[in-house]
């Protein structure tokens, strides 16, 4: 049988988040609990709708993307426009994803760069100081 409704508390144990992470998300309009007095009282759409927010997050879309795939959401049309926009969404994750591997591989080249250098200025620095320690020969 389907339970069909969720305190804050069993939320924030199922899907491994704190109480206040599911108080901001309530707070920027994106979950709409009732109330039994002080007590929150989720939905399983509550429920859904926060299991589609934290993976959203997961994929590294905004808290405005995740909204806006949430609002999209219609059974109606099988869901469409919300799935080409997440299609979208998908391909410029990706092309920002290859931007960042390009980065950090330059990245690491010129650390490699600077490196040997380093270690080049060092080794010539310890090979000065070595030289200077040497007694001269006597000839």
């Amino acid at each position: 049988m389907n339970k069909q409704t969720y305190s804050i508390s069993e939320l924030a144990q199922e899907l491994d988040v704190t109480t206040r992470t599911i108080r901001f998300y309530e707070e920027q309009g994106m979950l709409s609990p009732t109330r039994r007095g002080q007590e929150r009282i989720y939905s399983p759409k509550d429920r859904v709708t926060l299991k589609l927010i934290l993976r959203g997050k997961r994929l590294g879309f905004s808290l405005a993307e995740c909204k806006t795939l949430i609002e999209l959401y219609d059974p109606q049309t099988g869901n469409q426009k919300q799935l080409h926009t997440m299609l979208a969404l998908i391909a410029e994750r990706r092309r920002h994803l290859e931007q960042q591997l390009l980065d950090i591989r330059q990245m690491q080249l010129e650390l490699d760069t600077a490196e040997e250098r380093c270690r080049a200025a060092l080794a010539e620095a310890e090979g000065r100081a070595t030289a200077a320690k040497q007694p001269e020969a006597l000839d």
